[in-house]
């Protein structure tokens, strides 16, 4: 009879030897240097170059899928994934809105590092915001004001409000990043639900933000950003308090 002790050490040896596995394809990948969309080796051929049996193969290749590592396409075979954020989103949707349930920490350090985020880059991004790229940011602005005045909320138009303010950057992940917190935020808005929040003035703080950025002044958006932050928190408080 294996004893308590003994199984649990050997469920952890079987875990990190499937960490290493997946870390070795990993390897593999970047050794062979293929990109994404590319095709992988066959089951057999990886099995045989990594030195494994494919039914461990296997399970590891569907931990790899779930990381959005490698795409695998029945009928077609093994391949790079694309770049996907969804398997973040995913995991740290579920992780805000479980600590929701207890005292808010994961999801407010969530708006901690998308704040500190925004904060740090709005003068990069004004540094290189051309006339039509600031005009956008205004058709955000009037497009949550016409929401508001309607009474409706207008989390899209949020959403794109952001993403227009740091789309000058040219950053890919920045952009992807901001689309998962936005994901993320998303659903635990929710899942707290609008609470107090005055629509008229939240549009309104955007409204500003343009403005800081409209007349070129760094110090004041990024202020102006770190404020608009605060509501967020007041509502996760609000929910956790409830």
């Amino acid at each position: 009879m294996t004893t308590p002790g003994v199984a649990s050490q050997a469920r952890f040896s079987a875990q990190a030897r499937l960490r290493a596995l997946q870390a070795d394809i990993m390897d593999l990948i970047l050794d062979r240097e293929l990109e994404a969309g590319d095709p992988l080796p066959t089951e057999n051929e990886l099995a045989l170059a990594l030195g494994v049996g494919r039914n461990t193969l296997r399970e590891s290749l569907k931990v790899l899928q779930a990381l959005g590592v490698v795409e695998i396409r029945h009928g077609f075979g093994m391949f790079v994934a694309p770049n996907n954020f969804d398997a973040l989103a995913d995991g740290l949707t579920f992780r805000g809105r479980l600590s929701l349930r207890h005292k808010g920490g994961e999801a407010l350090e969530l708006v901690d590092v998308r704040q500190a985020l925004e904060s740090g880059l709005i003068g990069s991004a004004m540094d290189t915001m051309t006339s039509g790229q600031l005009a956008a940011v205004e058709e955000s602005v009037i497009r949550m004001e016409e929401l508001a005045a309607a009474g409706e909320t207008f989390v899209e138009a949020d959403a794109e409000f952001h993403r227009r303010l740091f789309e000058p950057l040219n950053n890919t992940l920045l952009i992807s990043l901001l689309a998962v917190f936005w994901k993320v935020y998303r659903q635990i808005h929710l899942e707290v639900g609008a609470g107090t929040e005055d629509l008229a003035e939240t549009a309104a703080v955007h409204r500003r933000i343009y403005e800081a950025v409209a007349d070129g002044d760094k110090a004041l958006a990024a202020e102006r950003l770190n404020r608009h932050f605060d509501g967020i928190r007041r509502r996760i408080h609000e929910a956790i308090n409830e």
